[in-house]
């Protein structure tokens, strides 16, 4: 993990670049460290190492900030020194993809892609079974949606493989606590989805909990959900990610692991991140 430097400055291709806040910055250093420290801890005692990323944008993003342009998480995580065996990629955007995969044959860092366009949440049965499910094969899953347009259904079949570490950004403030008021209502089914749970609204209908505590039951209850796959929930593992203009919470970076060493590596890398932030 010492010396590489998940954040690469490069040149505009003249490809879509999106724009993202200078706290994306936090995100992607987290996520490359983890990338990292996975392969080199773990390249010895595993035949194959597998990379999923679920949301995987253009591969540029430009700071909207200073105009600066970055890669993104698919070309972190095949930049890394020590390479995952193979990298399946879902991209929702046709022309997103279409610029990852230009800019990935250009990096020629010879790794293995397999590139599936479309919403991975309806696609995720072609993502299994891109994804190698041999015993000897540990997996590290990035999810990054722009909103709680995650399914947990989703998560759910890829946990179902085996061993599969995940780093999953949880819009709880820039999404949830925002739109509380279209969730509740019994046609909306985005929070339905995110929780695996059509019931969720009867704490709140009966004043059991209140609007405000909101954020805090979504993170608890995918925590409980997490849970029950199998995965050891340590509350020091999430990281808030703030507006560094406004100062104002935006989302957490929640990590989830079976194993005490996946847990263990994630803490190693602290100092990729800024100063953990309290939950609730």
């Amino acid at each position: 993990m010492k010396g590489f430097d998940p954040i690469a400055f490069v040149k505009d291709d003249g490809l879509i670049i999106p724009e993202i806040g200078t706290w994306g910055l936090q995100k992607y250093k987290l996520m490359g460290a983890y990338c990292d420290i996975f392969t080199s801890g773990m390249r010895k005692q595993w035949e194959q190492l597998i990379y999923i990323d679920l949301f995987s944008g253009a591969g540029y993003a430009k700071l909207k900030q200073d105009g600066r342009i970055i890669k993104t998480s698919t070309l972190i995580a095949t930049s890394i020194p020590n390479k995952f065996t193979k990298y399946i990629v879902g991209e929702f955007e046709g022309d997103k993809i279409n610029a990852l995969k230009q800019r990935a044959e250009l990096c020629n860092n010879g790794v293995n892609i397999e590139y599936i366009q479309g919403d991975s949440n309806k696609n995720i049965n072609r993502i299994i079974d891109a994804i190698p499910k041999e015993n000897n094969a540990l997996r590290f899953c990035f999810v990054d949606p722009f909103s709680l347009n995650l399914e947990f259904e989703t998560i759910k079949k890829v946990a179902a493989i085996g061993r599969v570490d995940f780093l999953i950004l949880l819009a709880l403030q820039m999404d949830g606590k925002r739109n509380f008021h279209n969730y509740i209502r019994d046609e909306s089914e985005k929070i339905d989805k995110f929780l695996g749970n059509n019931n969720w609204r009867d704490p709140f209908k009966r004043g059991e909990i209140h609007q405000k505590d909101f954020m805090k039951f979504l993170a608890d209850t995918y925590d409980n959900n997490m849970k029950n796959l199998g995965y050891v929930v340590d509350p020091v593992l999430k990281y808030e990610v703030k507006n560094d203009e406004a100062n104002v919470p935006l989302y957490y970076l929640a990590f989830y692991s079976k194993s005490k060493k996946g847990n263990d590596f994630y803490k190693k890398i602290e100092k990729y991140q800024s100063p953990q932030q309290k939950l609730f």
